[in-house]
């Protein structure tokens, strides 16, 4: 018996090369880097390639936001997004720019839903049994059967007009709707306004003054592939905390799971950056901080509200001896005024620190970082040249906090609480207002900083 051999002729396999293209970032302060991408890159990718390069700590709320100047429009890209494929999408004369910076308020909504459906705002299709909890109305945006819906007033621009008009609005899963005759939620007055499948949600930047809305929170629906302003749908809300409700359903109705999976697994890229080369900073939140006492041999969580709230003050009066202390160390009266002096400008090197930038600027940094609770910065004062302002997000809403210059003995303090804590810096205030709430309404978590490329 004999064997033959025969030949067997292998496929040949071809590497598929994706093509490369140059993309360009910008920052807050108009600095920009230029980027060799892959076709596939998506936009959580990008930002993991500008913090490397850069750098930076990654917190998880590092985001790409495409920005559109000619018609005023802003919008989050999600981090599942292929940035190259909206990149196709702009016209060619079109000043459009990637945007590179913080959003706290990115998956907010996961952690604290009850920030962001409002009990007025949302209704249920189908009976409910008892009440329904944010958390469950969370839950009911991802799955696949049942569906919240949100309602309420919104001015429209009408089509081809300068003109606004308020109606009532339902968004269901399959689009957004507008009644005919008030508040009727009959099917035979209801008139499909838009669907999310094809379109993008951003953003009025400057609503009252590009397309004469009667508010400042506007947002709008725009078609995926390029388009003039006319095929824009533009709605505007009377408050933020409505403007956010709305964006955010859109959002979760349009992604559903995928948002979660985001959130959830923030490195799942495309172009392989991993979490292995950065180590993720634990940003400062409520339940991550409690108060110690180390005076003892062995250290010991203070769980009495009353004594934790004792260890604050004392430790606020410390930082103050602390304080004066180190500027009783320099013998002469000029030594201790330029001590003195440098504490009073050391702050200006600081990342929260904004030196002469108005309320309304503070405001616009606030909104574009994210109305998260504890989001602050510190600025100067434009009424009083001596004092500074703290300017925080509490309840989806900016509150302002003077900081007052106190003397005592010829040595000067700053304070929140006309003089009951007392700090010989910036710095000092800053770092004990992280870590106790006092006289604020939380906690200072995330500060505002513009960053440069």
């Amino acid at each position: 018996m004999s064997l033959s051999a025969r030949r067997v002729t292998l496929p040949t396999i071809t590497p598929i090369v994706l093509q490369k293209r140059v993309i360009k970032v910008y920052s807050e302060d108009e600095t920009s880097r230029a980027l060799e991408v892959p076709s596939d890159i998506t936009a959580r990718d990008v930002c993991q390639l500008l913090i490397l390069k850069n750098h930076y700590i990654d917190d998880h709320s590092w985001t790409l936001f495409e920005h559109l100047p000619h018609i005023g429009l802003e919008r989050t890209m999600e981090d599942h997004e292929l940035v190259t494929e909206v990149l196709s999408n702009w016209g060619m004369e079109e000043e459009n720019k990637l945007y590179f910076r913080k959003n706290y308020a990115k998956y907010e909504f996961f952690k604290n839903p009850m920030y962001f459906f409002p009990e007025h705002m949302v209704s249920f299709a189908t009976e409910t049994n008892g009440e329904i909890s944010p958390t469950q109305i969370l839950q009911m945006f991802l799955s696949s059967s049942t569906y919240p819906e949100i309602h309420g007033f919104l001015h429209a621009k009408e089509q081809g007009k300068k003109s606004w008009k308020k109606i009532y609005f339902l968004l269901r899963r399959s689009g957004l709707y507008f009644s005919t005759k008030g508040t009727s939620k009959e099917p035979r007055h209801l008139q499909f306004f838009s669907e999310f499948g094809n379109s993008d949600i951003y953003v009025s930047l400057a609503g009252k003054k590009k397309h004469g809305a009667p508010t400042n929170y506007g947002f709008c629906f725009k078609p995926n592939k390029a388009g003039g302003p006319r095929d824009l749908k533009m709605l505007c809300a009377e408050e933020e905390q409505s403007r956010t409700c709305w964006v955010t359903a859109i959002r979760l109705l349009k992604y559903g799971m995928q948002l979660y999976q985001n959130y959830m697994h923030p490195y799942q890229g495309r172009s392989g950056c991993s979490s292995q080369s950065i180590s993720p900073m634990r940003s400062i939140s409520e339940n991550s901080l409690v108060a110690m006492d180390f005076s003892g041999q062995k250290s010991r969580v203070i769980e009495n509200p009353t004594e934790a709230l004792s260890v604050a003050v004392e430790e606020g009066l410390a930082w103050r001896k602390k304080g004066c202390l180190r500027l009783a160390t320099h013998g002469s009266p000029t030594a201790s005024s330029q001590s003195s002096a440098t504490n009073m400008a050391i702050h200006r090197s600081q990342p929260w620190f904004h030196h002469k930038i108005s309320r309304d600027e503070a405001q616009r940094l606030i909104i574009q970082q994210g109305l998260v609770d504890g989001v602050f910065l510190v600025r100067d004062s434009q009424s009083n040249p001596k004092t500074f302002v703290l300017s925080m997000s509490h309840g989806q809403k900016i509150k302002h906090f003077q900081i007052i210059p106190v003397e005592d003995d010829g040595d000067l303090f700053h304070t929140l609480d006309d003089g009951h804590t007392r700090f010989t810096d910036l710095i000092q205030l800053v770092e004990f207002y992280q870590l106790n709430k006092g006289v604020l309404p939380c906690k200072l978590k995330h500060y505002c900083a513009r960053i440069a490329l």
